[in-house]
């Protein structure tokens, strides 16, 4: 690997590490971040780049998955970035985790625009998605609450959901209405997006803790119950919960998840046979594929986002890289 470091940017060559795969399994490839702090959430912007998170190094990451450069953009110091989002201009939403904000940066001139929560108590914006107007919807873990920020004027709403709640993981179905995990309890939340009144779903274990969701074109609600090793589904007309058993059993740990363009759910074991990936379809009811993506216990995928365009599915590991593995066909050239 060599460095070379410029005014305002950090750039580095650095080839796709081979991944350990086992089983049925699809194509994976790894690229060691050379910044470190804790690379995550990996999103694809519109020119095909990749962008990421530094957690703990206060940094917004750049790959170009063609030569393997990477670049960094520096934030405010403090911030800890947990998961970012990018919309069709190129701009990169951030969470910001330690300082109580959403940020904005535009790579093209550096420049960051800060949204601040308008309640001091929601210190800890979490993760973001968002609705099909181009506005944000984000979870705020610590504080118990989830949001809506409207970009274009700034305006943040926010709900509480009750202490201990914890919300973590969020996805909108086809009619843009949120789900939540609320991993501090054993519930899924539905947001109103009209006047933020929560609905909650209760799910059938007291002990279940679902960390992230999916939804399927049909609008069923998939979850990772994290303490139990479930797969779940969730029926929201019904209300009705069905359990799936992961492969690696209770002590697999379901942490990381995503949905393909062909509906099939994608889930991440995170236990001590270390981060699996595991396609599940619906429509056959099984697993279909099982990857071993790192063999050490501590490589653990914590969110993973799919690119229709290339058919990748893109996640950071615990281990420092930036990670792909190749789940569909893809529409254009990789």
């Amino acid at each position: 690997m060599r460095r070379l470091v410029l005014a305002f940017a950090a750039l580095a060559m650095a080839a796709p590490a081979s991944s350990a795969q086992t089983g049925e399994r699809v194509p994976s490839a790894d690229w060691e971040v050379p910044f470190g702090g804790r690379p995550r959430d990996p999103y694809v912007a519109p020119d095909g780049s990749v962008f990421f998170v530094g957690q703990a190094g206060n940094y917004i990451g750049r790959l170009d998955p063609r030569g393997g450069t990477f670049t960094r953009f520096e934030i405010d110091s403090g911030t800890n970035p947990h998961n970012l989002i990018i919309d069709r201009d190129g701009n990169v939403y951030y969470a910001g985790n330690r300082n109580g904000m959403i940020g904005k940066l535009d790579p093209r001139t550096r420049q960051i625009t800060r949204y601040p929560m308008p309640d001091p108590s929601v210190r800890d914006p979490h993760t973001l998605t968002f609705d099909a107007q181009g506005n944000i919807w984000f979870t705020a873990q610590n504080s118990n609450a989830i949001g809506h920020l409207d970009v274009r004027s700034g305006t943040i709403r926010l709900v509480k959901t009750g202490e201990r709640t914890r919300p973590y993981g969020i996805e909108l179905n086809s009619r843009g209405i949120p789900f939540v995990n609320l991993f501090g309890t054993n519930k899924i939340a539905k947001v109103d997006p009209a006047t933020m009144a929560v609905t909650t779903y209760d799910l059938p274990h007291e002990r279940a803790r679902s960390r992230r969701i999916a939804i399927t074109p049909d609008d069923v609600v998939w979850y990772t119950d994290y303490t139990r090793g479930f797969l779940g589904r969730l029926d929201p007309n019904s209300g009705s919960v069905t359990e799936i058993p992961l492969p690696g059993g209770p002590a697999s740990l379901p942490y990381g998840m995503g949905r393909d363009d062909k509906g099939r759910v994608w889930v991440t074991e995170s236990g001590p046979r270390g981060a699996i990936l595991h396609g599940y379809d619906p429509a056959q009811q099984r697993f279909f594929s099982t990857t071993l993506i790192g063999r050490e216990a501590s490589n653990t995928i914590r969110h993973m986002y799919f690119d229709p365009r290339t058919g990748l599915l893109w996640y950071g590991t615990d281990q420092g890289t930036i990670g792909r593995a190749a789940v569909s066909t893809p529409r254009t050239a990789m």
